[in-house]
């Protein structure tokens, strides 16, 4: 049974690496939305058609959905597992003298996260694919328009920053986590993988959350 947990978190641990190495990829393609003027829209529009057309990059995409869908899972499970075996709740032991907050609620965090994702998907993702988007000048379908009309929406800016906060304490403490569960948190090198994963979890969400601040204020 022991064995069977490990191997979970492992996959866990793997598919969250690769995820995480997914969101650097993203946010450097979405920061062409930062670029002024129509410059920014044709490589905006150019940079998703060439996702969407670009074979290799389809196989990855179904490698990262696999993955999303395999992190979900077995974060469930083992969140699961661990509720059956617990003898007291939180409450009433003295875990939060020893853990960190985002540790204790990974459950939380990843709740407001799989809410963020299936709603970034309906309104971005599936539109692309299967909606009816007008094209460019260049003939490319035209998602630039279709993210600025939505970062003009105020509130749903607001919600996008919180989810971004929420994300970077899951992935501050899955960063950890993941190093452990795969053997690299010696000792060391603990400093030097806190501050990567601070620098990462920090830097990868500041990021994302200031884009549709930008195009709020300033598109």
């Amino acid at each position: 049974m022991q064995q069977s947990t490990l191997t979970k978190k492992i996959w866990m641990a793997l598919t969250g690496l690769f995820l995480c190495f997914f969101l650097v990829i993203h946010l450097l393609g979405n920061l062409q939305l930062l670029i002024p003027g129509e410059r920014s829209r044709d490589m905006f529009n150019a940079y998703s058609h060439l996702l969407s057309g670009n074979i290799i990059i389809n196989i990855i995409s179904y490698i990262l959905y696999a993955s999303i869908i395999a992190h979900i899972v077995y974060a469930a499970i083992i969140t699961l597992k661990n509720k059956r075996t617990r003898k007291q709740s939180y409450h009433y032991d003295r875990r939060s003298a020893v853990s960190t907050w985002q540790s204790r609620n990974m459950g939380l965090l990843g709740t407001i996260i799989f809410i963020f994702l299936v709603i970034h998907f309906r309104d971005f993702w599936y539109v692309y694919k299967f909606g009816s988007l007008p094209l460019d000048p260049a003939g490319h379908k035209d998602l630039y328009t279709l993210v600025v009309s939505v970062y003009s929406i105020g509130w749903y800016v607001g919600v996008y920053v919180l989810c971004m906060v929420a994300l970077c304490y899951h992935l501050l403490h899955g960063f950890f986590s993941a190093a452990r569960t795969l053997g690299v948190y010696h000792p060391k090198y603990v400093r030097w993988i806190k501050i990567f994963g601070w620098i990462y979890s920090v830097g990868i969400c500041a990021g994302f959350a200031f884009i549709p601040v930008y195009v709020h204020f300033l598109k």
